[in-house]
């Protein structure tokens, strides 16, 4: 080829490439990329529903926590869904106690007396008041490892408050945890499905949780 014609055919692709450059800034991002989540809010589609699993515990390594079931944020007027919840939650408590399983009480304010008394601590029962992570700043996990625990149940309210953190903290502590479902409030219902996605999703803590209801724990 003389040089006459490479020189040309340099300027012809200097030229495509250049025409290729301006189409590629002058295309539109595909939507997922040219929108926020905020954008795209009212279009997210809610995942399947995640899977409820029975579960056998052995009472001599399991603790069940109880978490801010008091009358300061479980009211009529803030969260009558964790008003719905205590009967269950006394219902699981009745049977961890007569199996001897260990029960240790969380608050966010206010003392003992303000829990309900359907599911009040007796005796010398643990209680430590702390924000959404009832590990943070207390003697929580002192407490779990003096009593050989291993596994945790955990009820309370809020859902994506005590309870999503303080789940996440035992997971990540190396606790196994079970979440039963209905033991679990929040103002909302987005707010208690978000916390059961979550806790079967995220890193590392959804390898430590299960997911079940009161009825699906086995207690030998």
């Amino acid at each position: 080829m003389d040089q006459g014609r490479m020189k040309g055919l340099v300027s012809l692709i200097a030229s495509l490439a250049a025409v290729i450059y301006l189409i590629l800034i002058a295309a539109p991002l595909p939507p997922a990329f040219a929108q926020t989540i905020v954008d795209e809010w009212s279009t997210v589609k809610a995942p399947p529903a995640p899977e409820l699993k029975p579960v056998t515990i052995d009472p001599k390594v399991t603790a069940l926590l109880i978490l801010d079931i008091q009358k300061q944020n479980c009211n009529m007027e803030r969260r009558p869904r964790c008003v719905a919840s205590v009967p269950k939650i006394q219902a699981l408590l009745a049977r961890t106690r007569a199996k001897g399983v260990p029960v240790i009480y969380s608050l966010g304010t206010g003392t003992a007396a303000d829990i309900y008394q359907e599911v009040a601590p007796q005796g010398g029962d643990p209680v430590v008041t702390s924000g959404p992570d009832k590990f943070l700043g207390t003697d929580l996990e002192k407490v779990l490892k003096d009593k050989g625990v291993q596994t945790v149940i955990v009820v309370g309210t809020a859902a994506h408050g005590a309870v999503i953190y303080t789940a996440s903290g035992a997971a990540l502590r190396g606790f196994k945890v079970v979440v039963p479902v209905e033991g679990i409030s929040a103002e909302n219902t987005y707010a208690e499905q978000y916390t059961a996605w979550h806790l079967v999703n995220a890193p590392l803590v959804s390898r430590q949780v299960t997911l079940t209801k009161t009825d699906m724990i086995q207690i030998p």
